[in-house]
């Protein structure tokens, strides 16, 4: 009987060992607010990886004032955390340091237009939080070129930023196209179409987003144009250090809730309104009046209201910067889901 027990309780122990190894570490509690914004918040900084100048995303105003999508969303988080949008540091980083920049810990978070890709997840011990605009790789090239396909630039020069995504996917494009497309790099983007203008290479290849920004600081945009079509997927968004789960949580759920603000209709004109007035139980559970959520991540319950109130829901960002009164880029896949997009939140639930 003695030895039957011994069995059961061996076995028992066993099973609890095996039930808990099964469950995911984040299921068996996360550390809030995490060490993050802990060190935020002991600083009074979001130190905010942004790019050097690029019109939509990152640029500065003849004041020297930062503005673009990638700046909205850096102020969005240093007032859910900090309770102040002011509370940033931007830190400009080229697509070639960028990564080793975060890596470092000078930055907290790295949202400079940058795409999400199996490398950078594994190997390079990030974490990709969200896609915040989703865009594939195209070309934008002289009308003297003569050419109006992508396919057409055999034998083309192209000015390309080092250190990105984009270098790899023209060499994997005239791979598989016989073609053949010679580079010139560059750190920089302004350095890139500079040199474009002045007739060094026949072109300039970036993200579509990107090329958008950077033809409306052409001389002469008429002479230039923009290729059909793209070469790659360029889903771009949040990178943070890995080993902070808390961090990653709270951003993934920061961009989920302005996407949910477009798709329930709250504005940054209309939020403080809404959080009294709205009878819907998802923009209760969004703007702090239910369940909860903030202080369920070591924050108040108004810190999606905050973000919220800095730049609007996805769709108001979206148009101040790529809208038709900005760079009048349609938003296409960065749509919500319910009008045709790509972008799709989970539920406040």
């Amino acid at each position: 009987m003695k030895q039957y027990l011994k069995r059961v309780l061996t076995a028992a122990g066993l099973g609890a060992v095996l039930l808990a190894s099964a469950v995911p570490v984040h299921a068996q509690g996360t550390s809030w607010p995490g060490p993050t914004v802990e060190a935020m918040k002991k600083r009074g900084t979001l130190a905010c990886g942004v790019d050097t100048g690029v019109p939509g995303f990152a640029s500065q105003d003849n004041a020297g004032n930062w503005q673009g999508l990638d700046i909205t969303y850096c102020r969005a988080i240093a007032a859910a955390i900090l309770g102040d949008p002011a509370k940033v540091k931007y830190v400009p980083t080229t697509a070639a340091a960028r990564f080793t920049v975060l890596q470092s810990g000078e930055i907290d978070v790295l949202i400079r237009d940058s795409t999400l890709t199996f490398t950078r997840s594994v190997q390079l011990g990030l974490d990709e939080v969200a896609v915040n605009f989703y865009a594939g790789e195209g070309f934008l090239v002289s009308k003297k070129l003569g050419v109006s396909k992508i396919t057409e630039l055999n034998g083309a020069t192209i000015c390309v930023i080092t250190g990105a995504t984009l270098e790899l996917n023209i060499a994997d494009f005239a791979r598989s196209n016989g073609t053949k497309i010679g580079t010139l790099l560059f750190d920089k983007p302004d350095e890139a179409v500079a040199a474009m203008e002045a007739g060094r290479c026949d072109g300039y290849t970036d993200d579509t987003g990107s090329l958008a920004g950077m033809r409306s600081t052409l001389k002469n945009p008429a002479d230039w144009v923009v290729l059909d079509g793209v070469i790659s997927k360029e889903p771009l968004g949040m990178h943070i250090r890995s080993g902070d789960p808390a961090f990653q949580k709270l951003l993934f759920w920061l961009h989920a809730g302005l996407l949910t603000a477009e798709e329930t209709g709250v504005t940054k004109a209309n939020a403080d309104q809404m959080k009294t007035s709205s009878k819907d139980p998802f923009v209760a559970r969004l703007l702090g009046t239910e369940g909860d959520f903030g202080k369920k991540m070591g924050l108040d319950n108004e810190w999606l209201l905050r973000a919220i109130k800095v730049g609007g829901n996805y769709g108001e960002i979206y148009d101040a910067n790529f809208g038709p009164k900005a760079l009048d880029l349609p938003r296409g896949m960065n749509n919500l889901w319910s009008k045709g997009g790509q972008q799709y939140a989970l539920p406040f639930r």
